[in-house]
């Protein structure tokens, strides 16, 4: 999710052979963790009473978590003064009521602990001297890997995908739990995370690494695990959000800049798509997300699910029965912006069944909408209070109503502690996966001088960084993600001054990257011993057959670069298998790496 086109995507990809693969795949899950206090239908009646008092205004403002623009909540930014008609966060949150807010590293509120921890405190002193004197729902999308909106000194991990060749539930669990721990003593308490998306299709521009596999049930174990993680009781976790619904996975478009359509029947969707939401729900999830997108042989009206009564009402609420808060997807996306105006969109979700609004594109007008609506009769004020109800349930039972408020003096003795670097990294050793191996040079018995090059300036750079902290001499050539015939050359010809080539590619099976190919290819023409590296999505491995050797781990943080060092140069096995099949882009229908692959030693 973003507010502008350009700051909303990250990676467009082109299209590539869609597989299904269904079934199998899970280890032994052990004793699974009880679910954490949970938002239900039963209202506490301290909230009842506080939605009684306020006003109608004051309700619907509780609806809405949007951004707002400072390094502070007293920052003046000239980007609030255009979008919002105020200066400062605080005084976007007093104006409007808000229920929440959100953070991007765009919005300039996102530098490092303290200071995070600093601004949820003004954002909240904000919220309670307002009229509505409800402390505010602060939240951001740490998924970790791909998504991650706060980078070091927290904690970093290597993401769903990645956890999915751990087949760990534990992992799931611990890493969720050191990312909601470290968001909460930062002051945020909720956070747009996982995604349940079940990614049966390779060529998916906007979930990929993100999904933890292509297997409903491992999918799904690891989506409640992860639930638990995030929502530690009290003041320790954060309300967790399981997301896309009903489920983003089969699509080769991207909801952020077009309406996909995914043609899946109900008995599709009963086995791909719901089992995540179904096992997050029960594991307590607060908040499910929506995704827009269109399901024609779930619902036929052509809506969006986001807006859609029969989706949000009829499935999620009456079939699955989940009581929690419903949350839109970003309300700026133009997945959900194609058939209504601004104004509308918000009335809409609310019908559907929706309760948190979430970065609409126009604040004021939405919430001129939402009132505009109740008092013409197109929403009741009960309609209001029921989502209001849940909005401030949630905060309640997470602590947020009682002690809003964290303590700056203290945040870096857990955000970043040498305990969760350490746990992270422990996790991350689990996963990385060695693919091919077939001319055996792994373990790197005598790695000789190593050119760390390829996609990822920082990576290239932390992997070399590893690699000759342990005594090779190494050199790090970054070629970007699309490189020319000249950097092409370059590498090759740095390549002949070393023994060992280990070259990261970056979605290079999508044609627009299709020059990392080229640049694998010659590299392995060039007679050095090449090691190929995904660091996203292991599918590039099915496009260059020369290579014998490719180890996919999902990520290019420095976490999984110090784990790849660590397989490389054998001081750990591999024991990562593939959570999604590898097709032949050469065969349709085929595999090139079946799900479950993976070498060890």
């Amino acid at each position: 999710m973003g507010s502008k086109q350009s700051r909303r995507i990250t990676a467009v990809l082109g299209s590539a052979v869609a597989v299904l693969a269904v079934g199998g795949g899970l280890s032994a899950a052990g004793a699974q963790e009880p679910a954490a206090p949970t938002v239900h239908s039963e209202v506490d009646p301290s909230v009842k009473a506080k939605v009684q008092a306020m006003t109608l205004e004051q309700k619907v403002g509780q609806l809405f978590t949007t951004y707002a623009y400072g390094r502070s909540a007293d920052s003046p930014h000239p980007e609030n003064k255009a979008e919002f008609g105020v200066d400062t966060p605080a005084q976007v949150v007093q104006r409007y009521h808000l229920g929440g807010l959100i953070h991007f590293n765009w919005t300039d509120s996102l530098h490092d602990p303290e200071q995070i921890a600093e601004h949820s405190n003004g954002v909240q002193r904000a919220a309670l001297s307002s009229g509505a004197e409800v402390p505010l729902l602060i939240s951001t999308d740490q998924e970790q890997g791909q998504v991650t909106r706060i980078g070091e000194p927290a904690t970093q991990l290597p993401g769903n995908m990645a956890l999915g060749a751990g087949r760990s539930p534990q992992d799931a669990a611990a890493s969720a739990r050191i990312t909601g721990g470290e968001l909460r003593a930062m002051g945020l308490n909720q956070d747009f995370a996982p995604s349940g998306d079940v990614n049966v299709n390779p060529a998916n521009p906007v979930i990929g690494v993100r999904s933890f596999s292509s297997d409903p049930a491992l999918a799904a174990q690891l989506s409640a695990a992860a639930v638990r993680g995030y929502q530690e009781p009290g003041a320790e976790g954060v309300s967790a959000a399981i997301k896309h619904f009903p489920g983003h996975g089969d699509t080769n478009q991207d909801s952020h800049t077009s309406l996909p359509v995914i043609e899946h029947t109900r008995e599709q969707w009963e086995q791909l798509d719901a089992p995540p939401f179904r096992e997050a729900i029960a594991a307590g999830a607060d908040v499910v997300m929506s995704g827009h997108i269109v399901v024609p042989k779930l619902d036929d009206s052509g809506e969006p699910s986001t807006l859609s009564p029969t989706v949000l009402t009829g499935m999620l609420r009456d079939e699955l029965g989940f009581r929690g808060v419903i949350s839109t997807d970003s309300l700026q996306m133009d997945g959900v912006r194609q058939q209504h105006s601004d104004a509308e969109i918000p009335v809409l979700a609310l019908q559907a069944g929706a309760d948190q609004l979430l970065m609409p594109q126009n604040l004021p007008v939405a919430i001129d909408g939402v009132l505009g609506a109740v008092r013409s009769g197109a929403l009741t004020e009960d309609r209001i209070d029921a989502s209001v109800e849940r909005i401030l349930e949630m905060k309640r039972v997470r602590g947020v109503l009682d002690a809003p408020f964290v303590d700056p003096a203290k945040v870096d003795e857990l955000v970043g502690s040498a305990e969760h670097r350490e746990q992270a990294q422990r996790i991350t050793d689990r996963t990385t996966t060695v693919l091919r191996n077939d001319a055996n040079e792994l373990p790197l018995r005598d790695p000789g001088r190593v050119l760390v090059t390829g996609a990822g300036d920082e990576a290239t750079k932390s992997l070399a960084e590893r690699i000759g902290a342990r005594g090779p001499r190494t050199t790090a050539l970054p070629t970007g993600m699309a490189p020319t015939p000249e950097q092409i050359a370059q590498a090759v010809d740095a390549a002949k001054g070393h023994d060992t080539a280990v070259v990261l590619t970056n979605a290079a099976w999508n044609e627009d990257n299709a020059p990392q190919r080229v640049l694998v290819r010659e590299l392995q023409a060039s007679g050095v011993r090449v090691i190929a590296v995904p660091v996203r999505d292991p599918y590039d491995a099915a496009y260059v057959e020369s290579v014998p050797t490719w180890v996919a781990t999902y990520s290019d943080k420095p976490v999984a670069m110090e784990s790849l060092a660590r397989v490389l140069l054998g001081e750990i096995g591999p024991t990562g298998r593939l959570p999604v099949p590898v097709p032949d882009p050469d065969a349709p229908g085929t595999e090139r790496f079946p799900f479950g692959h993976g070498l060890s030693w």
